[in-house]
């Protein structure tokens, strides 16, 4: 704790010489007096035993000299940045209001508003260098790159737009549910337009026509339209006082209409390998990738969606396979599938879908690993409520004899003893083995207790809280207060693609955290980072065998325990690179 001691004389230094020597006469003390020193010593033993029950306590204490200094070097970037970068002075600010721009400039400001600067940063050149682990917490149609997808669909054969209403209006355009699917059948030219007052309600038109033929600057202009209807602008997300209902209202429309591109054989094989190169070149090496099984599948050239979704397993098996043993998947050790069921649809409707689950487990036992429920849970179906079907899943699972365990969203919202936050509770008792958010677990002193007993990791989503409105910033996202108490947390971009990221890849929420919060630096986020190669779905376990592997981390003799050390000795060759590179020109004391 020295450096922050001579930090704070430093600051004194600075003062007017004639008001210390007034101080003095006045009887002020001043920083040699030693019981002054004595005040400080005790101060900083209190900072010093308040650390030791973080959870990155034991993974900070554990870092090599290499990785201390190259800690130290980007403490130094960091606090450079946010003098310069990140800093604005008064009359810039004036300056900036005249022209009608925005005046505010800080360090931890809002994503949306903060990305471009951002990304100009030696903090992000950093950060995107920086070996990430695994990716544990994102949704299968909200994380590729969807602009892409489209310029794909336009150049597929047989692609279609269909509407439930003519596409004719502003109001139209911005509200009517539009989708597309393949029909080979669907001649060019030979429909009405979907922009037109006369167009059938549910009629395929041929996606080239309707793209080229778009209101406003053709098929230029009908791209911009999509990305539009797929993803949520800053603008929006930043209306807080308009409540998370009405950001989930846009939020769900996003889904059906990436799903219907995301649904056809030729776009989802380009697709699903766009994801795992993004991913790879952003140093993640595993992902666990939600996906529901609501829209059908389309084989390739098929005008008929599949009955099921076991050519969408087998061709997403392929892909992996095939991408891992690519020059691209250089270094990539794989991805697996958490089965999610839609939380507010009936019993029928999630018990089938449960069955599929099963079905589809036996048959592909590598790719699906776990189950969970996804969709807005201030407005879905809480798991109080689903309890009796989850029982009923999990004496199916001992029947067919399959491993399916539960990766939970809970705590995603910002009530307090709402059936919402409650679920809190029953995915710690239905013995979930990951937390997705965990937004208000913050709250829950004998939950963070539990958790912390059952080894359960809490996969936080920064970025997705903030556009999603739970907080207005990173500065005041609570996982800093769960890292704090000791929990076991890691970073994930849940739906990168519709949020603003434009990447795959976790780099803007590992910068976020990094330039957000004071005390977790690159240390703490190297270890965040190791909980997710430490809690990942490398194969399948039953609990016992998952606590176990679980505490023995990198001391272990299986899979995980290898991804551990790979993660380890690129972190290390990464501190390295940040030495030689930042070295000469930064450097600093790490914090005792």
């Amino acid at each position: 704790m020295d450096w922050k001691r001579k930090m704070i004389q430093e600051k004194r230094k600075g003062d007017d010489l004639d008001e210390d020597t007034w101080a003095a006469q006045e009887g002020v003390p001043s920083f040699d007096e030693p019981f002054i020193q004595k005040y400080l010593d005790g101060r900083d033993a209190l900072i010093v035993q308040e650390n030791r029950l973080r959870s990155d306590h034991a993974f900070r204490e554990s870092l090599s000299p290499m990785a201390r200094e190259a800690c130290a070097i980007v403490a130094d970037i960091r606090a450079q940045e946010r003098k310069t970068l990140w800093n604005r002075n008064f009359e810039d600010n004036l300056a900036e209001l005249a022209e009608g721009n925005e005046a505010s400039i800080h360090p931890g400001m809002m994503f949306g508003m903060a990305k471009d600067r951002m990304e100009s940063s030696k903090l992000w050149r950093i950060v995107r260098k920086m070996p990430k682990g695994a990716l544990l917490h994102c949704h299968m149609s909200a994380t590729g790159a969807l602009d892409t997808l489209i310029d794909d669909a336009l150049r597929t054969d047989g692609m279609c737009i269909w509407s439930t209403a003519p596409l004719s209006s502003p109001l139209a355009l911005q509200t009517n549910q539009f989708m597309f699917r393949h029909c080979s059948t669907v001649q060019s030219g030979g429909t009405v337009s979907i922009w037109s007052d006369s167009y059938t309600p549910e009629a395929l038109v041929s996606l080239q026509d309707a793209a080229d033929s778009f209101p406003e600057n053709g098929r230029d202009g009908f791209k911009a339209w999509v990305m539009s209807r797929v993803t949520i602008t800053t603008e929006r997300s930043i209306r807080h006082h308009d409540g998370l209902d009405d950001i989930w209202t846009r939020f769900r429309t996003c889904f059906p209409i990436a799903d219907s591109l995301v649904r056809y054989e030729p776009l989802f094989r380009k697709y699903v390998w766009r994801i795992l190169t993004q991913l790879n070149e952003d140093g993640v090496r595993w992902v666990d990738i939600r996906s529901d099984f609501v829209m059908p599948f389309y084989s390739a050239g098929a005008n008929e969606p599949d009955d099921g979704f076991d050519n969408y397993m087998k061709i997403l098996q392929e892909t992996i396979e095939t991408f891992k043993q690519s020059e691209e998947g250089k270094g990539f050790w794989g991805a697996r599938i958490i089965w999610t069921s839609i939380r507010s649809f009936d019993t029928r409707t999630i018990v089938e879908d449960m069955m599929e689950c099963i079905r589809l487990k036996i048959e592909f036992p590598d790719l699906i690993c776990g189950y969970d429920f996804v969709g807005q849970e201030d407005q879905g179906r809480p798991l109080a409520e689903l309890t009796p079907e989850i029982f009923w899943f999990r004496k199916r699972c001992r029947e067919e004899g399959v491993e399916l365990p539960f990766y939970f969203h809970a705590g995603e919202t910002l009530g307090t003893g709402s059936e919402t936050d409650e679920n809190l509770f029953d995915a710690i008792l239905l013995g979930t083995r990951r937390i997705g958010h965990g937004f208000s677990l913050y709250k829950h002193p004998l939950l963070i207790d539990m958790v912390k007993e059952k080894k359960i990791l809490i996969e936080s989503c920064p970025i997705s809280n903030e556009v999603l409105r739970l907080t207005a910033s990173i500065l005041s996202h609570p996982l800093p207060a769960l890292l704090a108490r000791g929990v076991s947390c890691c970073l994930a971009n849940d739906d990168p693609a519709m949020l603003g990221h434009a990447t795959s890849g976790m780099s803007h929420d590992f910068w976020q955290a990094l330039q957000g919060w004071e005390n977790l630096g690159l240390d703490g986020l190297a270890s965040l980072a190791e909980n997710s190669v430490r809690y990942a779905s490398f194969g399948d376990c039953n609990q016992k065998q998952w606590t176990q592997e679980v505490r023995d981390g990198a001391f272990g003799t299986g899979l995980r325990a290898q991804c551990m050390k790979q993660w380890a000795a690129e972190f290390e060759k990464f501190c390295q690179w940040v030495v030689l590179e930042y070295g000469a020109e930064y450097g600093g004391e790490m914090e005792e």
